[in-house]
C-alpha cells in the first residue's frame, strides 16, 4: 500500500463495518461488501466464491459484473489452502466462517495490482468475516429465543422437537438430516423427530427404537459432543477415540443406501442430552459430505444442547402435569355428573317403587288387572330405560378414558354425552337441537378427550340457562378436518371477562373450579385443534371447535 493510503483505508473499513452492523442477512452483507470494495480499489471485476466443506471444487456465489469467466478452480485451491499461484492482475483474500476458510473475495483488473494492495484487501476481508460471524451468532441467539417463546406457548413435545431441529438446520446448514432420539421407559433410544433435508417428504422411521447397550450408554453418558467421518464403510471419530459404536447405532439410515446412495451419511455430530441425574436422549446431525462439520459446528451444538435439554425436560413435565389435570378434571366432571343426574335417577326410581309395591299387593290378593298391568309395566320400562341410558353414558366415559387411539367419531361423542345430560336438560326446560352434516370425518384424538370437551361445554351451556333455553349442537366438515359449534341462549359473558374465562382457575361461578374451559382449550390444543369463543350478554355464548381430520 502506498504511503498516505492508511487513512482512507481506515475510514473505508470503519464505514463498511458500521454498514454491515445494520444487516442480519449474510447474502446482503456479502453483496454490499463486494460492491463497495470493488469501487474502493477501482477494480473492473469482483467475485466471491464459496467451497462446500469436504469438496475440492467451488461455486461462484457473486460476480460484479455478472461475468462467468473466473478461474473457479484457482479460487477453490485458494480456499482449500493449496497455495495456487495468483496472477498479478488478481487479488484474493479469504473469508472465514465457522472457524475455517469458507470463501474467497477476488478482485480483477486489466493491469497488474500494486504490490501492497493485498494488505488492505486482507483487512477488508477480515472485517467482512467478523460481520458474518456476528450474524451467525445473532442467528443462534434468535433460535434459542424462539425455542424459549415456544416453551412459553406450551407447545406439544412433538412440535417443540421440530422447532429445535429447524433451528439446528439454520445454524449448522446440514444437507442430510437431523434427529432427536428420546430415551423411553424401556431404556431404548426412540426416534421422536427427524427432519430430512436432502429429499422431500416426512421421515418414515418415527417411533424407531434403538437398543441402548451399556457400553454405548457409558460412552454418551459423559455428555461430550462427538464428531464422526465415514471412511468407506467404517465410521471414524475425529480424534481417533474408540467411540464408533455410537455412530454405528445412530447410522440407522444405512438400510436405504442401496436404493438411495445419494442419501448416504458421511459426516455426523452426536450430542447427548442429559440432566444432572439422567440421560434424556441424543441429538444427531448428519451431512452427505465428508468434512461438513468441524469444531465450530460442534461448538454450536454444544452451546445449543443444554438449552434443548431444559426445553425437553420442561415440556415433558408440562405434558405430565397436563395429563394429570385432564384426569383430575375428568374425575371432577364425573362427580358433578353423579350429582346432576341424581335427581333424574331418583325421579325414575321414585315412580318405579310405588308401582312395584302396588303390583306386589295385587298379586297377593289375586286382583291383577291385565290391562292395568301392561300400563304399569310400560311405565316401569320407561323409567328403567332412563336409568340405563344415564348410567350407560357414564360408564362409556369411564371406559373410554382408559382407551387411547388416534381416531374419534364426533357423532358417537355427541350421542354418549347427551345420553348422560339429556334428561337433566329436558327437566330444566332446555331444548337441544343437534345438526350433524354427513359424512363427518373422524378427528385425530381420543374419543374420551372429545367426550370430555363436549361434556364441559354442554355443562357450561346448561348452567348459563337456569330458566331454560336452547342449545344448538352443530358439526360440519371443513378443509382438513371438521368444525363443532355449541351455542346457547343463556346469560352470556360480559366483554370485560371474555378474555379471561379461558384462564385456569378463573371462574364466575360460586362453586366453580375455573378449570373447565381451560381444560377444554388444552385438550383441543393437544388434539391439534383450536377453540374460539364468542359471547354477548343476554343473547348467549357460542363455542367453535376446529379439529384436524385423523390420518
Amino acid at each position: 500500500m502506498k504511503a498516505g493510503h492508511e487513512l482512507p483505508l481506515f475510514r473505508f473499513r470503519e464505514a463498511l463495518s458500521t454498514q454491515l452492523k445494520q444487516t442480519r442477512d449474510v447474502a446482503k452483507a456479502l453483496r454490499h461488501s463486494l460492491r463497495v470494495t470493488r469501487e474502493f480499489f477501482g477494480a473492473s471485476h469482483a467475485a466471491i466464491a464459496v467451497a462446500r466443506p469436504g469438496e475440492t471444487s467451488a461455486e461462484l456465489l457473486l460476480a460484479l459484473p455478472e461475468d462467468p469467466h473466473w478461474d473457479v478452480g484457482l479460487l477453490a485451491a485458494f480456499i482449500g489452502n493449496r497455495y495456487p499461484a495468483i496472477p498479478p492482475d488478481l487479488l484474493v483474500a479469504p473469508l472465514r466462517r465457522g472457524g475455517r476458510t469458507w470463501a474467497a473475495m477476488a478482485l480483477r483488473q486489466p493491469a497488474p495490482f500494486d504490490r501492497g494492495a493485498i494488505r488492505p484487501l486482507l483487512e477488508i476481508a477480515a472485517a467482512v468475516s467478523e460481520s458474518i460471524e456476528r450474524i451467525d451468532l445473532e442467528r443462534m441467539l434468535e433460535v434459542r429465543d424462539r425455542i424459549d417463546r415456544k416453551m412459553m406457548e406450551h407447545l406439544r413435545s412433538n412440535d417443540l422437537f421440530y422447532q429445535i431441529l429447524d433451528g439446528l438446520r439454520s445454524l449448522t446448514r446440514y444437507d442430510h438430516s437431523s434427529a432427536l432420539l428420546i430415551k423411553n421407559d424401556a431404556g431404548e433410544l426412540q426416534l421422536a423427530a427427524e427432519q430430512i433435508a436432502w429429499v422431500k417428504g416426512k421421515s418414515r422411521r418415527i417411533g424407531l427404537c434403538l437398543p441402548l447397550e451399556p457400553d454405548v450408554r457409558d460412552l454418551i453418558g459423559g455428555g461430550e459432543v462427538f464428531g464422526f467421518e465415514r471412511e468407506g464403510d467404517v465410521w471414524r471419530e475425529w480424534r481417533g477415540r474408540p467411540v464408533t459404536p455410537v455412530a454405528d447405532l445412530l447410522d440407522y439410515n444405512r438400510t436405504d443406501e442401496a436404493a438411495h446412495p445419494e442419501g448416504r451419511e458421511r459426516s455426523m455430530l452426536c450430542a447427548p442430552l442429559a440432566t444432572e441425574d439422567d440421560l434424556l436422549g441424543v441429538l444427531k446431525v448428519a451431512s452427505r459430505r465428508t468434512g461438513s462439520f468441524g469444531p465450530y459446528e460442534a461448538g454450536l451444538v454444544e452451546r445449543f444442547r443444554s438449552h434443548v435439554s431444559v426445553a425437553i425436560r420442561n415440556s415433558q413435565r408440562a405434558e405430565t402435569l397436563h395429563a394429570r389435570m385432564i384426569e383430575a378434571d375428568r374425575k371432577h366432571a364425573m362427580a358433578d355428573l353423579a350429582r346432576s343426574v341424581a335427581h333424574d335417577v331418583n325421579n325414575a326410581l321414585g315412580s318405579v317403587l310405588p308401582l312395584v309395591q302396588q303390583l306386589h299387593a295385587e298379586a297377593r290378593g289375586g286382583k291383577v288387572d291385565c290391562a292395568e298391568l301392561g300400563a304399569d309395566l310400560e311405565q316401569i320400562h320407561r323409567s328403567l330405560e332412563v336409568c340405563r341410558r344415564i348410567f350407560g353414558g357414564m360408564l362409556a366415559f369411564a371406559r373410554d378414558g382408559a382407551r387411547s387411539g388416534g381416531r374419534a367419531q364426533v357423532a358417537r361423542a355427541v350421542e354418549s354425552t347427551l345420553a348422560v345430560l339429556g334428561d337433566g336438560l329436558d327437566r330444566m326446560g332446555i331444548a337441544v337441537n343437534v345438526a350433524l352434516e354427513e359424512p363427518l370425518p373422524a378427528v385425530a384424538g381420543n374419543l374420551s378427550e372429545l367426550e370430555q370437551v363436549l361434556l364441559n361445554l354442554l355443562t357450561n351451556a346448561r348452567e348459563a340457562m337456569p330458566r331454560g333455553g336452547r342449545i344448538d349442537v352443530r358439526a360440519r366438515p371443513v378443509p382438513g378436518g371438521l368444525e363443532i359449534v355449541i351455542a346457547d341462549t343463556g346469560i352470556g359473558i360480559p366483554p370485560e371477562l371474555l378474555p379471561r374465562v379461558q384462564e385456569p382457575f378463573f371462574t364466575t361461578k360460586e362453586s366453580g373450579s375455573g378449570l373447565g374451559l381451560a381444560i377444554c382449550r388444552s385438550v383441543v390444543w393437544s388434539m391439534g385443534g383450536k377453540l374460539y369463543l364468542e359471547s354477548e350478554p343476554g343473547r348467549g355464548t357460542s363455542v367453535r371447535v376446529v379439529l384436524p381430520e385423523a390420518a
